[in-house]
């Protein structure tokens, strides 16, 4: 089918959604998460609801289940593992390195939920001649992209776990001074929080169109973002309640701290519990 005129919505340097006015009073719509969360593009009628989707093949949309469904567990247990490092922490013997060990178990399963959520855009089905079906790539272990969307907010909230990993190592460490416990794990904790809400706020833009947050409450992506980014925005609160004072060499405020993580990690579980329903 001949396309007629094209359309292009994002924010700054970034497409968000391409549509295509086809011969015949038809659209093809392809919108970014979407495409690489179900692989699929959408073919409608002018003035009628979305009628048909032009998806990728069955080995494409395997391969997005089985990576969806990894991440989506990891982000499960590593969130359930932050919760019961944090009541630990809050509720238990006190006991810095049982809730140290826990966390960087935790930490384990988060680091792998963000690199199979990379996964999944770097490997996703590629549009290329509407309404010609995606195509599958072949498979890769990683891509350079900044100028996709999808790839920059996965990369970052990658990068992120990252950080917190070593700040969950560093925390094994004992005999620190009140500087070198705010440097070696405080500030990577900040960094690490600073990643994921700007990984967050990618995924609003992606899903949006543009550079404001909206509201989206029919739909499921939306939720997702808005999930985790709730659990961003508690680690960032509980980052900095956890901040040692030079003078006292305490924390700022202990509980916050261990309530944000806690919160946090619930809202991070909850997130990959949703994404389970993302697929194609």
């Amino acid at each position: 089918m001949r396309r007629v005129e094209q359309h292009t919505e994002g924010a700054g340097p970034f497409v968000t959604r391409r549509t295509w006015v086809l011969s015949e009073g038809r659209t093809a719509v392809w919108e970014s998460r979407l495409a690489r969360r179900r692989g699929v593009l959408a073919v409608r009628a002018v003035r009628g609801p979305a009628g048909t989707t032009a998806s990728a093949d069955a080995p494409g949309l395997g391969r997005l289940r089985r990576v969806n469904l990894i991440a989506s567990v990891a982000f499960i247990i590593g969130g359930a593992l932050f919760t019961a490092g944090a009541a630990v922490a809050q509720f238990g013997s006190g006991d810095p390195t049982l809730s140290a060990c826990i966390y960087f178990v935790g930490g384990v399963f988060f680091t792998t939920g963000g690199y199979a959520v990379l996964l999944q855009v770097v490997n996703a089905p590629r549009h290329s001649e509407a309404p010609d079906p995606p195509v599958t790539p072949c498979w890769r272990w990683w891509s350079y992209e900044p100028m996709d969307i999808g790839w920059l907010g996965t990369a970052v909230l990658f990068a992120g776990t990252l950080v917190f990993a070593v700040n969950l190592l560093d925390s094994f460490l004992r005999g620190l001074t009140v500087r070198q416990v705010d440097r070696l794990i405080w500030a990577p904790d900040v960094v690490g929080c600073v990643l994921f809400l700007l990984s967050g706020h990618l995924a609003f833009v992606e899903i949006c169109h543009r550079w404001r947050p909206c509201a989206r409450s029919r739909s499921l992506g939306w939720w997702i973002v808005a999930v985790n980014q709730l659990g961003s925005v508690l680690f960032m609160v509980s980052a900095l309640a956890a901040f040692n004072r030079p003078s006292t060499g305490s924390l700022i405020n202990a509980t916050i701290a261990n309530w944000g993580t806690l919160t946090g990690a619930l809202c991070f579980a909850a997130g990959g519990a949703l994404q389970v329903l993302e697929h194609p």
